[in-house]
């Protein structure tokens, strides 16, 4: 079922100007707050989503320029038969090369069959979506999607109302997981006709005066109400709307009683089962509600370590344990630049697998210190402690984290910090002078906006003794 292939924002909240090509499977984006990230998934969500009732606001539009429209493109691939149908969406089929990402309104050999689905906003706040395609527009035709084909495509969304998904409510999981259909009109009716004749009765002896002045009244006007009056319940009083059948446990209770982690945890593991209708996931902050225990069990029924990844997850995280389950092949960190926003894939360097596992908390912190090595590592905790006795900050209060380049060659630690200040984060290292790294590499590491910190030269930190005390 349905991938997207490439992601497109212009001009959405924070965001100015986004390209990005997501993996099949999982994506996670990490990164400090207001960078972006939130607003990534609303925009997927936003452009693929089936609701017809969408609401914009001016605070929509990146700086309040309403003058400047909103544009949010999906392109679509592994579409299934319906979509690539070229009766229906002949003329808005297009073509999608992987490796150069290039798209092509004339799809060529070899090149994946897409779809480019656009939603466009301007000053008058109203919603347009469309099927992108030069040629269809240079033949004065414009579609979109027919609403059946919308409601395959839409995304599951988990966020802190996923107890929707409980319900057979329109887009919930529980209508994609098979194709039964429940009809809860007749038996409604029924009960509903009970509980009137029912609650009448007992309403004769709880509200008889009452009745009895009102009979009198409409008899004394003229009014033909008949001899008596009852109180029953309003044939109107009891609506029914979608959302009317639920999941119920065994009791009785019903399921959107839950806990929150419970709910998404319940929720996302439906929406594994189903894949074969709907492939597409968002969730925001995943461990909202999880303890650590749930959140591996979790990404393992998203299938994080599968090679054939069943769904297409975009998600959020602050959690360190969910980054160290990841691969860094699905981790990408939101960095927000003056005009652009970038996704960095953090899987940069086969090293930084490694990385990911042992200082996850590197990845979720503004500035890193990669220090030499165990030795530097500890130097740096003593100093904490006798900061914290003092009343002063943790480096870890201040948004720094430590990485251990695990001694070895001297020029490690500058491999391992250039990874880090590739993505964006603020590096120095801490090093002592045992053995000198390559100059031309310390230079480089300088010269691009990193700090080195290290001991005179030919000091260690081992080497050093404090001196006893004068008798």
């Amino acid at each position: 079922m349905a991938r997207i292939r490439k992601v497109e924002i212009r001009r959405f909240r924070g965001i100015n100007d986004l390209e990005w090509y997501p993996t099949p499977g999982l994506n996670c984006l990490i990164g400090p707050c207001d960078s972006g990230k939130s607003s990534i998934l609303d925009a997927i969500d936003l452009c693929l989503g089936a609701r017809g009732n969408v609401q914009f606001t001016d605070v929509d539009f990146h700086q309040l320029a309403v003058e400047s429209p909103i544009s949010i493109s999906l392109t679509i691939g592994e579409l299934d038969e319906g979509l690539k149908n070229l009766d229906a969406y002949g003329m808005y089929v297009r073509g999608f090369e992987s490796e150069s990402g290039k798209i092509e309104d004339e799809p060529e050999s070899g090149a994946e069959t897409v779809l480019t689905i656009r939603l466009t906003v301007g000053s008058d706040l109203e919603p347009a979506w469309s099927l992108v395609s030069d040629r269809a527009a240079g033949a004065g035709q414009v579609r979109f999607l027919s609403w059946a084909d919308r409601v395959r495509l839409a995304p599951t969304r988990i966020g802190v109302m996923a107890d929707y998904h409980l319900g057979w409510r329109q887009g919930s999981v529980l209508n994609r997981i098979a194709d039964e259909k429940a009809d809860a009109s007749a038996a409604l009716a029924r009960a509903a006709r009970e509980a009137r004749a029912a609650f009448g009765d007992e309403a004769q002896g709880q509200l008889g005066e009452t009745l009895e002045i009102v009979a009198t009244t409409a008899k004394e006007l003229g009014i033909p109400v008949g001899a008596i009056v009852k109180a029953m319940l309003d044939a109107h009083s009891v609506s029914f709307s979608r959302g009317t059948i639920s999941l119920h446990d065994e009791a009785g209770i019903p399921l959107r009683g839950l806990g929150l982690g419970s709910t998404r945890l319940l929720v996302a593991g439906l929406q594994r089962k189903a894949a074969r209708k709907s492939t597409i996931l968002l969730i925001d902050e995943l461990e909202h509600g999880l303890e650590p225990h749930r959140i591996l069990r979790l990404l393992g029924f998203l299938g994080a370590k599968e090679d054939a990844p069943p769904l297409q997850v975009f998600m959020t995280t602050h959690s360190p344990v969910a980054v160290r389950e990841l691969s860094a092949s699905q981790l990408f960190v939101t960095r927000a630049g003056p005009n652009r926003h970038q996704l960095l894939p953090v899987a940069t360097t086969d090293e930084m697998q490694s990385t990911v596992r042992l200082y996850p908390e590197a990845f979720l912190a503004p500035a890193v210190i990669v220090c030499e090595g165990a030795t530097e590592i500890g130097l740096l905790r003593g100093l904490d402690q006798f900061r914290a006795a003092r009343g002063e900050s943790a480096l870890s209060a201040v948004g720094s984290a430590l990485v251990d380049a695990g001694g070895g060659e001297p020029d490690r630690p500058f491999a391992r910090a250039a990874a880090f200040h590739s993505l964006g984060y603020r590096v120095a290292i801490l090093r002592d002078d045992d053995t000198s790294p390559t100059a031309v590499v310390e230079a480089d590491f300088a010269a691009s906006g990193g700090k080195v910190i290290a001991w005179r030269q030919g000091r260690t930190l081992e080497g050093r003794t404090v001196p006893e005390p004068e008798r």
